[in-house]
């Protein structure tokens, strides 16, 4: 079976090959692998004493983010490498000045494995949230480097429960320690043999609260609030915009914001046209033009994280496909948050429903009533999201008090 599985690792390879002709993405991921091994060889010093840290894209870095801060603060003289497996998160972070070396992750080939791990030589490795090379992850047993998993999620779907999959589930032997995020992942790895688990939480939950403690002030955004309930469509799709256009046919009053997911200039003009009503991209806003139109977009990325700061209720992207954008930043902030009710793989959806800080919609008038409903109480609704965040930090500690 790991013979099928090098051959389905170089069938997967070559398909982006042939698809980065045609799309951006997949050329990028193309690119950052070309003499990625040399490259890394030539990088990284013989001397360094390697804490390797493995993200499959931006999300999960933002879980290991707090890590990595509590490591480099108690321990100065390791050196933070960190891997990702998509561009969306090595483009976005390869110059991020907490870590020393960032790398796009070479294809999990066992010859690559074996290379990457000679050449890093990493004392302790962590892979964050569901990402599962079986060659990289089998070679780190066989060299007897402590492994683990932070903020781990699993479900019985994954391919390491069903009957078929059982050679696969040699992957999960090769982690040192488990910690996850939630009881049912807990109890489906016990059950499967695995006793050295930690339900630990979600370190995003540490990330987020620390930047919402003392976060970067935005002067325009803060004008352009005037004291007024903001509603904010953040990491917005198509889906989420008609919505929101929809509503504000009916409501030209209400102040917006929209920060979508993509801002390249098809899709900012697809947004104006779609509003009809007067629009201000924020990369053009000035004391002087920030208040002629009650609808702003966000056209520049870094920005969505902190604007939460400013917002009251936020629509969150991703929610009616099954890829719900992060949900936990609007809540720190004290944001009553919206997302599509095709969110059962985000088990803090259904926390924060059940906190009294998240709403779920199918429809632009669900959308509508729901809006109403939060309204009506809104102070309570901001202060559960800001409670439920609070209740759930700690997971940082927890592993690091463990490490020690």
């Amino acid at each position: 079976m790991s013979f099928l599985y090098h051959i389905l690792i170089q069938l997967y390879a070559f398909a982006v090959t042939i698809f980065s002709l045609f799309n951006y993405k997949a050329k990028l991921w193309v690119i950052g692998r070309k003499n990625l091994l040399q490259k890394i060889k030539s990088t990284v010093k013989p001397t360094d004493e390697i804490v390797w840290f493995h993200c499959a894209s931006l999300g999960e870095y933002e879980q290991a983010k707090p890590v990595i801060e509590k490591i480099k603060n108690q321990y100065n003289t390791y050196k933070i490498l960190v891997t990702f497996f998509s561009p969306s998160g090595y483009e976005i972070r390869k110059n991020d000045s907490l870590v020393d070396y960032i790398f796009y992750l070479p294809i999990d080939t066992k010859s690559n494995a074996v290379q990457f791990i000679k050449i890093t030589r990493p004392k302790i490795v962590f892979f964050v949230k569901y990402e599962f090379w079986y060659n990289y992850i089998c070679q780190l047993k066989q060299n007897n480097i402590p492994t683990y998993l932070i903020s781990g999620v699993f479900r019985e779907n994954q391919l390491f429960f069903k009957w078929y999959g059982k050679w696969y589930k040699k992957v999960l032997s090769g982690f040192t320690h488990f910690f996850v995020q939630n009881k049912h992942s807990e109890q489906l790895l016990i059950s499967s043999g695995f006793t050295n688990v930690t339900l630990s939480g979600d370190t995003r939950f540490d990330r987020v609260y620390e930047n919402s403690k003392n976060p970067k002030q935005l002067p325009l955004i803060e004008k352009f609030k005037d004291n007024k309930n903001l509603l904010i469509g953040g990491s917005t799709w198509k889906s989420e915009e008609e919505i929101l256009a929809e509503y504000i046919k009916s409501n030209p009053g209400q102040k917006l914001i929209i920060a979508p997911h993509t801002i390249d200039e098809k899709h900012l003009r697809e947004i104006e046209l779609l509003f009809q009503q007067k629009t201000l991209r924020y990369s053009l806003a000035n004391e002087m033009n920030i208040n002629t139109t009650n609808i702003l977009i966000i056209d520049c990325i870094g920005l969505l994280s902190i604007v939460y700061q400013y917002t009251d209720i936020a629509l969150i992207g991703g929610g009616f496909s099954g890829a719900l954008h992060n949900i936990l930043e609007p809540a720190s902030f004290g944001n009553a948050v919206i997302f599509g009710s095709n969110h059962q793989k985000f088990h803090e959806a259904q926390e924060l429903i059940s906190a009294g800080g998240g709403f779920s919609v199918n429809s632009a008038a669900d959308f509508k009533n729901i809006l109403e409903i939060i309204l009506s109480n809104l102070n309570q609704n901001k202060q559960n999201s800001k409670a439920f965040i609070l209740k759930n930090t700690g997971a940082t500690d927890l592993i690091l008090d463990y490490l020690v």
